[in-house]
């Protein structure tokens, strides 16, 4: 149990913000909800209720949009079918980088200089996003800067240079630089990484559900009415639209779906652009302070450039906070905690007597081209999802974007409708398993 403020675990009333405490079980057990903040509970849907927008979904795209809109003074029901950051956004690892899942290289080369020049500057903006709604929220989730990738081939430092000088040069961003192999080590004192990499001072990383959890609060004290444990089982294909639970509806003017990995069969349309898959993390026991300034001297965080990438760092209790090893099924990998942690080896082999304290798992979606998938399916139903890795940021970007579109502001949506996002080869009935295959290709490229 927990009370709503956070403050204290003990089954009984807070003393501090004089609410009773609250089960946490609807939950997956992790680090993130062990130490959430502002942990409230919302009613379900269980009547018929009119509202402007219909916002489907309760992570961080669903949360912008409908605080968004409700500053714009539009009535506003948020549906979430478990609790409020349950999927990817309660569960990822913390990190908002800088650009998307491309790097500004592989843009420019797929899609041209201007529009690359477009979606860069549309990413500084999803960061700022994530910025200023913790500081104006005054949302505590120990937002932090810092951001490296690094990389164990040492034929990756010219690639490196070259994407640190494009940056700086045509694009004026002077907050990432180039690091040697040396540098890395000091850094990290981790014996795996030999290719150099990058640190961008411009990105950073947070306690996700806290950030989430903000957001829901910013959104009701705006006037969104939003509702928990409501899942949604079908919507009407006219205007306005009928949203359908199991217990109540939405009648509504306009429907953003904001579903992600867990948009299922809701709709069929672009269900097939997205593949779910898995992604796992732990945290260990908190380590002493010397220990964690060893591994993370600078407190950033870290990603490298492995296809099945590793992701790690420290939480505001000098955790190890470490993501890495994928799967593709409709299973999480049994013991979960032996699992990560031999990948979590692969990276500090010299944690292995550490225990750990926390082991969880999510889905999140990714796309064919590793790109975001933003649109309108209709003139008053609009969608994001599909974030590749990249949620944090371009979530947040999402929500305010499909604000601004019901609005009737469509430049930034406009941008992304220039990026095509292909159909998963067999759409949904035959994408797990050709993925699965693609998968194992890159994880045996991985290894050698």
């Amino acid at each position: 149990t927990r009370c709503y403020c956070g403050c204290c675990t003990e089954n009984l009333t807070c003393i501090f913000c004089d609410q009773q405490m609250q089960s946490i079980s609807d939950y997956p057990d992790s680090y993130y909800v062990a130490t959430a903040k502002g942990l409230i509970s919302y009613p379900p849907l269980t009547e018929s209720v009119k509202a402007d927008v219909c916002v489907i979904g309760g992570g961080f795209t669903g949360l912008l949009s409908a605080l968004n809109l409700a500053e714009r003074g539009y009535k506003v029901a948020l549906l979430e079918a478990h609790k409020i950051g349950w999927g990817a956004s309660g569960r990822n690892g913390g990190q908002a980088g800088s650009g998307h899942n491309k790097n500004i290289l592989q843009l420019e080369s797929d899609y041209g200089k201007s529009l690359a020049h477009d979606l860069w500057a549309i990413t500084e903006e999803a960061k700022s996003i994530v910025r200023n709604r913790i500081h104006q929220h005054r949302i505590n989730c120990d937002l932090t800067p810092g951001s490296m990738k690094v990389s164990n081939n040492p034929n990756d430092a010219d690639h490196f240079k070259r994407y640190v000088a494009k940056l700086n040069t045509d694009y004026n961003y002077e907050h990432i630089s180039c690091l040697s192999e040396p540098e890395v080590f000091e850094m990290l004192h981790s014996p795996l990484y030999k290719g150099g990499g990058t640190l961008d001072m411009g990105g950073m990383h947070l306690h996700p559900l806290n950030y989430a959890l903000g957001l829901a609060q910013a959104a009701k004290d705006a006037g969104a009415d939003i509702y928990e444990h409501s899942q949604v089982i079908n919507y009407s294909k006219n205007q306005p639209s009928t949203v359908s639970t199991e217990s109540g509806q939405v009648v509504a003017d306009h429907i953003v779906l904001a579903c992600n990995a867990y948009l299922g069969k809701l709709e069929g349309r672009i269900a097939g652009k997205i593949m779910p898959i898995n992604g796992f993390m732990l945290a260990t026991e908190p380590l002493e302070e010397p220990e964690a300034r060893f591994i993370n001297r600078d407190n950033v965080c870290v990603h490298d450039n492995k296809f099945h990438i590793h992701y790690f760092r420290m939480s505001a209790d000098n955790r190890l906070l470490f993501g890495g090893g994928e799967n593709y099924t409709r299973k999480f990998p049994k013991p979960l905690k032996d699992y990560v942690r031999a990948t979590m080896l692969e990276v500090y082999p010299k944690l292995a007597q550490k225990r750990i304290d926390y082991a969880w798992g999510g889905s999140l979606a990714v796309t064919v081209n590793r790109m975001s998938h933003l649109g309108r399916l209709r003139p008053n139903v609009f969608f994001a999802h599909g974030f590749s890795g990249h949620g944090i940021a371009m979530a947040s970007l999402a929500g305010t974007v499909m604000a601004e579109a019901i609005g009737g502001t469509l430049d930034r949506l406009d941008i992304f409708s220039k990026i095509k996002i292909p159909t998963f080869p067999g759409g949904t009935l035959l994408r797990w398993p050709g993925f699965y295959l693609g998968m194992l290709y890159y994880s045996i490229r991985d290894r050698l």
